[in-house]
């Protein structure tokens, strides 16, 4: 039988998401939003183009969650994006009712699915699914790691002059600013990245890689990335549905790894049909601890806020 996988919100990162999916050839894919006519357009243009590019797979486009019975995979995007001037933060109470909504109504609709959170501020929105699905914790992840490591391996090959995909790197934490690139982890081709580049030139790369969604927000004016997020997602959705096994930094559910007592936070995972199936733990230096500690002091807040709202 063959996969579905579907991904709710049909806006550009949902699109793109679905987009990767069946170019990918994983599954069968359904796109839902509530804007009438919005998904249903995007998966027939999507459908139209599957022989041109190959890929023989099923799109269906839909107002009605009724149509994602069955998802092995779910992918929520919806949510409100960010404005110039608006920070992650400002996003809670609103997509803390949005995500609590969507993720009750694909858990009832598909009871065994697996849920990857795309919708920000990434880490609470993550932390709302989970409490609010009532599925198994390694069942409940959110994207961000994948992408913001995506944005780091960019701007160091970039900044090299070599190609990306040589170029291997962990972080840790949570979304954005309070992320914790590990330079020691990171390499290209075996060689270590800091016998490439100075300290000072790892550390502006490390600081635009914490600002890469504010960059492109601040590009576009009207909208936040989308692109790079529906490729992450799909990355993620890839490895659950093919038991690929794949080493990806995700908001994952730690309780005693690396002393996070309960909470979802941005950590090395092991990614297969068993969805998070491994917390990998590093060691990690005393500064590096430091860092990772004040990022999960960050997130722990809005875990506090969301349940206040929920």
């Amino acid at each position: 039988m063959r996969k579905k996988i579907s991904v709710i919100g049909a806006g550009n990162v949902g699109a793109t998401a679905a987009q990767a999916l069946a170019a990918a050839g994983v599954g069968d894919v359904v796109l839902v939003d509530i804007v009438e006519g919005l998904a249903a357009g995007k998966a027939l243009d999507l459908y139209e183009a599957t022989s041109i590019g190959g890929f023989d797979v099923r799109l269906i486009g839909s107002c009605n969650m009724a149509d994602t019975a069955g998802s092995d995979v779910v992918i929520i995007t919806s949510g409100l994006a960010r404005k110039p001037g608006m920070s992650r933060d400002d996003l809670l109470k609103k997509n803390t009712e949005i995500v609590a909504q969507v993720t009750r109504a694909a858990v009832a609709a598909s009871p065994n699915t697996m849920l990857i959170v795309v919708s920000n501020p990434l880490d609470a929105m993550t932390y709302v699914a989970g409490k609010v699905s009532g599925l198994a914790k390694n069942r409940v992840m959110g994207m961000a790691g994948v992408l913001d490591v995506a944005r780091y391996r960019s701007f160091l090959g970039e900044a090299l002059g070599v190609s990306v995909t040589d170029v291997q790197a962990m972080l840790l934490g949570g979304h954005g600013d309070d992320m914790v690139p590990l330079v020691r982890y990171t390499s290209v081709s075996g060689i270590p990245v800091t016998e490439l580049l100075s300290e000072s030139e790892l550390a502006v790369i490390v600081e635009r890689t914490r600002k890469g969604g504010i960059e492109i927000v601040n590009l576009l004016k009207t909208g936040s990335a989308y692109y790079a997020p529906g490729a992450a997602a799909a990355q993620m959705a890839q490895a659950i549905l093919q038991d690929k096994k794949r080493v990806l930094a995700c908001c994952a559910w730690c309780e005693a790894e690396y002393g996070v007592g309960g909470g979802f936070v941005g950590v090395p995972v092991v990614l297969g049909a068993g969805g998070v199936e491994k917390v990998i733990e590093l060691k990690l230096t005393s500064k590096e601890k430091a860092m990772f500690d004040e990022s999960v002091a960050h997130v722990r807040q809005l875990f506090t806020q969301v349940d206040g709202l929920l």
